[in-house]
């Protein structure tokens, strides 16, 4: 299969672990006349008012941190997607274990450096493809990668959508929309970038972190955002219309989005970490995987899964596997990202000592039981 300037974006259209061809040329040439033409980024004025999710960092102790400070991940990944019970595939995913490298770009890191992302499409595949092979691009192609990392995807989600809505206005069959996740590992610091409802939870010692929140119209802080955007939220649809308030594309959508904003937005929220050893892997997926498991589920699952194989392809197919099992009812797309090449070790919980006493009133039936005994 050809490749996009290295990006290899992957999907499946049968029960089996597949990857899709390239977007459709009319997309790539749509995309090529207008992006000499680029538009000024606009951020949605109500999103100032929001507290990012990276300001809340999910650090591990201070002293794990101190003795593990010269941990480096050694990364294995691997995903799977699968169209279940739907009549299409619309979800694409992504791994890229040496986005540097395979950008030629110097590692001017400690470290590895790579790239994760699921795309969970709507009305169509075009925008998750499109999404899938330009927002890796768009982040790289900024000169301070990968220093100032949260601005340069953020910028790089707002240049994707862009984009996107120049493609459409030159070829109007392109309309539909994606939610996006992308993972990033720069050294030993994790970043997640979300807008949907895709997820995120990392695996420390056996305990589920997420590090994204679900973008739902209902979510309070989504609701204020749209309502202060000129948007409102109706039986639990954003505008009546969409199931997130987050989105990639969705520009033919009528009241979604314009020059000057809008209730939609693509704009990510941010969530990162440093790793240690204690961190085990990390799971993303589109929202199909999420509606049958719950976080701490699905890293119980997939922690038996690689304790059994170390594979992080099987560990993916697995959860995609036992989603289907479960009934979900959308696409399904899982990857799964290990930080050490050894499988998760078995946990073994300390058992509390337990301080046995006897109260006074014991002690008397007790003589009492031993003096009669003696009678």
């Amino acid at each position: 299969m050809e490749e996009i300037e290295g990006f290899n974006c992957g999907e499946s259209k049968s029960p089996i672990d597949g990857r899709p061809p390239n977007p459709p040329s009319s997309a790539a040439s749509a995309f090529r006349q207008c992006h000499h033409n680029k538009k000024p980024l606009v951020r949605h004025p109500s999103l100032q008012m929001m507290t990012k999710l990276s300001d809340v960092s999910v650090e591990p102790e201070r002293a794990t941190e101190d003795c593990q400070s010269d941990f480096l991940p050694k990364l294995r990944s691997g995903g799977c997607g699968n169209m279940g019970f739907r009549s299409s595939m619309e979800d694409v995913y992504v791994c890229v274990d040496n986005f540097m490298q395979e950008n030629a770009l110097k590692n001017h890191i400690d470290g590895p450096s790579a790239f994760y992302g699921v795309f969970d499409g709507h009305g169509g595949k075009h925008a998750a493809d499109f999404a899938c092979h330009h927002l890796p691009k768009f982040i790289v192609q900024d000169d301070d990668f990968p220093s100032d990392i949260e601005r340069i995807i953020a910028s790089a989600f707002l240049q994707t959508d862009n984009a996107f809505a120049e493609a459409c206005s030159v070829d109007a069959t392109l309309a539909s929309g994606t939610t996006a996740l992308a993972a990033l590992v720069i050294g030993r610091q994790l970043v997640v970038a979300n807008a949907g409802d895709c997820r995120a939870v990392l695996c420390r010692r056996g305990k589920a972190i997420e590090m994204s929140r679900d973008h739902k119209p209902v979510c309070m802080k989504e609701k204020k955002r749209i309502e202060a955007s000129g948007g409102y939220v109706y039986d639990g649809y954003l505008n009546g219309q969409l199931n997130v308030a987050r989105a990639i594309g969705d520009w033919h959508v009528e009241g979604m989005k314009s020059r000057g904003g809008g209730p939609l937005s693509a704009e990510p929220e941010f969530m990162s970490t440093k790793l240690t050893a204690e961190d085990e892997f990390l799971i993303i997926g589109c929202d199909g995987i999420w509606d049958v498991f719950r976080s701490q589920n699905a890293v119980d699952f997939a922690r038996r899964r690689l304790q059994e194989h170390n594979d992080p392809t099987m560990c993916s197919k697995d959860l995609v596997d036992e989603a289907l099992k479960r009934k979900s009812g959308d696409n399904l797309s899982a990857v799964v990202i290990c930080f050490q090449q050894q499988p998760p070790p078995n946990l073994v919980v300390p058992r509390s000592r337990v301080h046995r006493s006897f109260s006074a009133e014991g002690l008397r039936e007790l003589q009492s039981f031993l003096d009669n005994l003696g009678n």
